[in-house]
């Protein structure tokens, strides 16, 4: 285990070493060698190189699969970490399943936002006589919470007999990631009261769902109790979320004062949430100074040249826009391609923006064209100021009908029953006229839809988004 105890690029590298030399013994061949090699190499994160190795293996055992499991949640391939659960499933049994197999299975649903397949595993713990103990109820507030289902979310939170700091600061992130500011606050309000010592993360969640609920007041009480109530030094991220908090309800000049008299210097958290502000408010010379503070730090972030590309946009200012758009193509920066994954028959479907090639994209294409046909009987009408400005008015709107989260919507209408929530998870943050086009979809269709983007839950039912429009 030594390699595990070194820097991660030094732990790959004796780890391989090792590896070669168990080839050139003979000793790589032994089952419980395999399976060591597998959970090695996916707790430094090369999740290649430990599917390598699980291959290798003609028949697992329990370390290897639940190793395999935990070293894709690792590293963020959900999908394959829930296709692989599903090969144990078949091939080893439900007898091997433990607590360890359905934390990480838990997680990867979390990630994926896959909600049925999570409440599987909640019924499959229940069906097996399993305890709810802290860690698997932890992994499972976590889970609804990310799933956008607070109810059920606190419901097994109250139902927890033991709770550490991690399964309060859990329910405390899930209530402010979806928004219930005042809620969130009631809960860390609660924690206390039960003597339980909040840590960092827990201020984070408070501090976020403050900004989400506009409590600035609130919010700047908690940050005040960090080091003087609760004797925490505060984090970098508490900075970046106050100065969110202040921007996001316009008290400008206080988030600029804020970062001035800050300890320590400003980290990339800070200027991006300046730089997100001056786009909500539409700052322009805020805008530019943000971004120059935040290239100086990161100059490859294509999320800040984006924003910024999009604050010169709403300005009308076009050759700001092609001045970013000239900056990113001369530091080769990319934007990261958009796209939307739906959980439906029991899989998760991803689609890209622009994307064609899901098997049902023909029903998806009548679909939208249905869809945008009664949008406009009830007066939508495309808001296009986010899209690239050298290209025609007609051919933005048919850019921003294939935007990832408008794809996945037209097959959650298309294939989930009549009634029946869908829910999106999305990698970027959604833009404001898929936003607007959402709301509009839940009342004429009269779905409950329920959207995770790369910031926040959005909650939309009858017309009305639990945003707010604060976002």
């Amino acid at each position: 285990m030594q390699p595990l105890l070194r820097d991660p690029a030094t732990a790959l590298a004796d780890l391989r070493a090792l590896h070669a030399h168990l080839l050139v013994s003979g000793h790589a061949a032994d089952p419980h060698v395999q399976s060591g090699l597998v959970a090695m190499y996916a707790a430094l994160g090369d999740a290649a190189a430990a599917r390598a190795a699980f291959a290798e293996i003609p028949r697992p055992d329990v370390v290897a699969w639940n190793a395999m499991i935990a070293g894709y949640v690792h590293v963020g391939r959900s999908r394959e970490a829930l296709m692989l659960f599903d090969r144990m499933m078949r091939e080893a049994g439900a007898a091997v399943v433990g607590e360890a197999t359905l934390v990480s299975v838990l997680t990867a649903c979390a990630q994926a936002g896959a909600l049925d397949q999570g409440r599987w595993v909640h019924g499959f713990a229940r069906g097996h006589g399993m305890r709810v103990s802290v860690t698997l109820g932890t992994a499972l507030v976590d889970m609804y919470s990310k799933c956008g289902a607070v109810p059920a979310a606190m419901e097994v939170f109250d139902g927890m007999r033991d709770r550490n700091v991690y399964t309060w600061t859990s329910a405390i992130s899930g209530l402010a990631m979806n928004g219930m500011g005042t809620e969130c606050l009631d809960l860390f309000k609660r924690m206390e009261s039960e003597g339980i010592q909040p840590n960092g993360v827990t201020f984070v969640a408070v501090l976020r769902g403050c900004s989400m609920a506009g409590l600035v007041d609130e919010g700047r009480a908690c940050f005040d109790s960090i080091k003087g109530k609760h004797g925490v030094e505060p984090w970098l991220e508490h900075y970046g979320c106050m100065v969110d908090l202040y921007g996001r309800a316009g008290c400008l000049d206080d988030a600029i004062n804020f970062i001035k008299t800050m300890p320590v210097e400003p980290h990339e958290g800070v200027w991006g949430a300046l730089l997100n502000a001056s786009r909500i408010h539409n700052n322009v010379e805020l805008g530019k100074y943000a971004m120059e503070k935040l290239v100086a730090i990161e100059s490859e972030n294509d999320a800040a040249h984006v924003l910024l590309s999009n604050i010169y946009a709403e300005s009308q200012d076009w050759k700001g826009v092609s001045r970013t758009r000239s900056m990113m193509k001369a530091k080769g920066v990319k934007k990261v391609p958009g796209w939307s994954a739906i959980e439906a028959d029991g899989k998760v479907h991803e689609f890209y923006v622009g994307g064609k090639s899901h098997p049902r994209y023909k029903d998806i294409e009548l679909m939208l064209a249905e869809m945008n046909r009664r949008l406009r009987l009830q007066g939508y009408a495309a808001n296009t100021k986010e899209v690239l400005f050298d290209i025609e008015e007609e051919e933005k709107e048919n850019a921003i009908s294939l935007h990832s989260e408008k794809l996945a919507l037209a097959f959650g209408l298309i294939v989930l029953p009549e009634g029946a929530e869908i829910r999106i998870v999305k990698n970027l943050r959604v833009c404001r006229d898929c936003h607007d086009y959402t709301k509009m979809i839940s009342k004429v269709f009269n779905r409950g839809i329920v959207m995770r983007d790369r910031n926040r839950f959005h909650h939309f039912k009858e017309g009305v988004c639990s945003c707010r429009d604060y976002w």
